[in-house]
């Protein structure tokens, strides 16, 4: 994926109503490839208790400029392979030192 198809993702992705996530960069040891993971909280269906939800999201990486700790913005677009739909749109706050 070029450079000029990540921006078009990202600008659709503002334009379009397409889903967004916040989320931690846990992992950039792939070329082009970040794994997000992103938390929530959500009311137990049963028991009213809020409970911790997590899930993590495999995001493109164009450029393998965001790195471990990093928090950063993903929108969903098309397949880029088989476990890749996301592509990272901007970075929310850099990761302190470790």
């Amino acid at each position: 994926m070029s450079e000029a198809q990540v921006q078009q993702a990202a600008a659709v992705a503002a334009v379009k109503n397409t889903r967004t996530l916040v989320g931690r960069v846990v992992s950039d040891k792939r070329d082009k490839t970040v794994t997000v993971l992103v938390e929530r909280r959500v009311t137990h269906e049963l028991y009213g208790k809020i409970v911790g939800r997590s899930r993590k999201y495999q995001a493109h990486d164009e450029k393998g400029e965001f790195h471990t700790g990093d928090t950063v913005e993903i929108a969903e677009g098309r397949p880029i392979s088989k476990t890749k739909s996301w592509v990272v749109t901007k970075l929310l706050q850099k990761a302190g030192l470790v």
